[in-house]
């Protein structure tokens, strides 16, 4: 999922995160808990909900490739599976790789595929092109649309690789599952699998789509291998970059890593007529230089929203009439040194004041939604199982009140 990991066994470092945990976790207190909704997802990084009140969850995979799904939830915690067999492989950071953020407009579920095995390893800062990647569809957009009858009584759809070589062709795919329902696929956009780096003969940057919101006829995409986020015509599939983040400035310097680490976007939402990216930055994933950027859809110009954060990977705008809170999601995991726990839920009232902390009670989270009819959030987390356990993921929920 994050891209930028490096092996985390030094025990200096693991000190160092200790300290730096004990700072930033001082004076929190949870106002909330989390409830489990639902268990045993692979790798779920997107969330979003449906008119018809389910939640619509992507699981990135499991390792095995084309294991990535796109699953319904009810608000029960009843699991269906809308789709199966969505490419996925494992990445050049030995993570799998395949379906991410997902936003729902009436029966259209867009779902972004992040960059499987498009690249590999060459070393620090060093990837090379895989001249054999597992499927065309990396690094893409989908638009899956089905009716409310079929979001109801689905038992799921698979999705072969045939399939995944007609999409990339541009023809659209329906699928069948011989209960009288169907589902449509076709391809919004596929990005380039990476672009040229500086560096030895051959070196590249990878592409690696993360979220997406949909404003008007356009689709803003964070790409956290870029450090850009995308604009995509939906009429046309035609994209530009609208913004590249540059290096953020490494506040551990020169005690530990380079000056700068890379911006890594992830998360983004629209409000006010700005779109909002949470900024995750990279190794070593220096304390207070992530954080939530805005930026003009219309420019590309941006500037800080709210700063001093670690690994903010979400973030959710809450409107009140003229007024807008912030809901910022800060991922955590109990593995490795460079993200202590908890994972955090924090509201922001004013960007620039001290945030309430809504809940502290999550474990690797990855994405929010707000279901606004009860005042519930969910969020999907990758859950409290070690990382060679990759369906520990789950979805939990959390009441709020602005």
């Amino acid at each position: 999922m994050i891209r930028k990991l490096l092996p985390l066994f030094l025990s200096v470092i693991l000190l160092l995160s200790l300290v730096v945990s004990v700072l930033l976790l001082a004076g929190v207190e949870a106002r909330a808990q989390c409830t489990e909704v639902v268990s045993g997802l692979r790798i779920p990084l997107g969330i979003t909900q449906s008119n018809k009140d389910n939640l619509i969850v992507s699981e990135t995979g499991t390792g095995p490739l084309h294991s990535g799904r796109i699953s319904i939830v009810d608000p029960n915690g009843s699991r269906r599976t809308l789709l199966n067999g969505l490419p996925s492989a494992i990445n050049d950071v030995l993570e799998p790789s395949g379906p991410a953020g997902v936003s729902m407009r009436g029966r259209t579920l867009y779902v972004v595929i992040g960059i499987g095995n498009s690249i590999v390893a060459g070393g620090p800062g060093v990837a090379f092109e895989n001249p054999n990647p597992s499927s065309p569809l990396f690094s893409s957009i989908l638009a899956l649309h089905f009716s409310a009858s079929t979001e109801k009584n689905t038992t799921g759809f698979a999705l072969s690789f045939a399939n995944q070589v007609a999409l990339a062709s541009g023809q659209k795919v329906t699928l069948s599952n011989g209960a009288g329902e169907k589902l449509t696929i076709e391809l919004i956009v596929n990005f380039p699998n990476f672009t040229p780096k500086p560096g030895p003969p051959g070196n590249v940057s990878g592409s690696n789509p993360f979220d997406l919101v949909i404003v008007g006829n356009q689709i803003y995409v964070t790409d956290g291998g870029q450090n850009s986020v995308w604009q995509v015509d939906l009429s046309t599939g035609a994209f530009s970059t609208l913004v590249t983040f540059p290096p953020v400035t490494n506040t551990l310097f020169p005690g530990f890593g380079p000056p700068f680490s890379e911006a890594v976007p992830t998360g983004i939402a629209y409000a006010d007529g700005q779109l909002l990216v949470t900024l995750f930055t990279g190794f070593p994933f220096p304390p207070g230089a992530s954080r939530v950027e805005q930026v003009d859809p219309s420019t590309g110009a941006h500037s800080s929203l709210i700063t001093g954060r670690k690994t903010a990977i979400d973030v959710l705008p809450i409107n009140e009439g003229s007024d807008t809170d912030y809901l910022v999601l800060q991922y955590a995991s109990p593995f490795g040194p460079f993200f202590p726990p908890p994972g955090l839920l924090l509201l922001f009232e004013t960007p620039g004041g001290p945030p309430t902390t809504v809940a502290s009670c999550m474990t690797r989270p990855t994405s929010i939604v707000l279901d606004e009819k009860t005042g519930t959030l969910y969020i999907t987390e990758l859950g409290p199982g070690p990382p060679s356990l990759p369906t520990a993921g789950r979805v939990v929920s959390v009441p709020f009140t602005p």
